[in-house]
């Protein structure tokens, strides 16, 4: 979770960043009454390319975590179905034990 949070609050700071530069220029270029939607969508593009770069190695850590993470819960998962698969193998031998006896007394 630590991961996630520290990777999604660098990306969102180098959007706000981003936004913040290119609607600073835009004003100056077109002044107040220009629309800040352009600045916004290159912002989303331009920090999309420049987190590709910066932030390798927080999203490689944050990768890491989630890789360990749906390990843990494969092999748990693993673990539970194989439990239960000895229950259901152990029921069924007692069935059949108690019907060979039953068989048996006949």
């Amino acid at each position: 979770m630590k991961a996630f949070a520290i990777y999604t609050l660098l990306r969102l700071s180098l959007f706000v960043t981003t936004y913040a530069l290119l609607a600073w220029a835009w004003v100056l270029l077109f002044g107040k009454e220009g629309m800040l939607l352009i600045p916004f969508v290159a912002a989303i593009f331009l920090s999309s390319l420049v987190s590709l770069k910066l932030l390798a190695p927080q999203r490689e850590r944050l990768a890491a975590t989630v890789q360990a993470r749906a390990e843990r819960a494969s092999s748990k998962f693993e673990e539970m179905k194989s439990r239960e698969d000895d229950e259901v193998r152990d029921d069924a031998a007692k069935k059949a034990e108690g019907r060979d006896t039953d068989r048996g007394a006949v």
